[in-house]
């Protein structure tokens, strides 16, 4: 009946009414086709990362997919926690924002990290137990999937 409603209220120019009527398909298709290596996971989404090379830099490519809008002019850090001491990585970029897709109905986050071959050697180990990824004052708490 809603969607009916929805239909009525788009045709007469409802911004709202049209997006919740609109089907994301691209951020969908980008989600269905992300590369990388799923290392860690919780009821909050899974972290999926790729290592990147350009001009000489290193970067840690980040994707969370997860249920929580991420949006922040601060930028974030990654924090790797493990039996050792636990080390955290600072993300490359300040501004972070999430993209919806409405119909998996999840947010798509993509983050970027410069690191070193220490910190690559220690993730290629998986020489972590818990990844938290920290903006603002929130914590998305992850654990290491085998």
């Amino acid at each position: 009946m809603f969607k009916k409603i929805d239909t009525v209220l788009a045709a007469f120019g409802n911004i709202k009414a049209m997006e919740r009527l609109h089907v994301d398909d691209f951020t969908e298709n980008i989600i269905t086709t992300i590369t990388g290596t799923k290392i860690a996971a919780s009821q909050y989404g899974q972290v999926i990362i790729e290592i990147e090379e350009l001009n000489g830099y290193t970067f840690l490519e980040v994707t969370i997919l997860s249920n929580t809008n991420i949006k922040t002019m601060r930028g974030a850090k990654l924090v790797l926690i493990g039996n050792n001491n636990p080390y955290t990585l600072t993300s490359d970029t300040q501004e972070i924002e999430s993209d919806f897709s409405n119909v998996s109905n999840r947010y798509m986050t993509k983050i970027s990290f410069n690191i070193n071959s220490q910190e690559i050697t220690r993730i290629n180990k998986k020489d972590f137990e818990y990844v938290h990824l920290e903006y603002k004052k929130k914590v998305l708490p992850f654990k290491k999937v085998l």
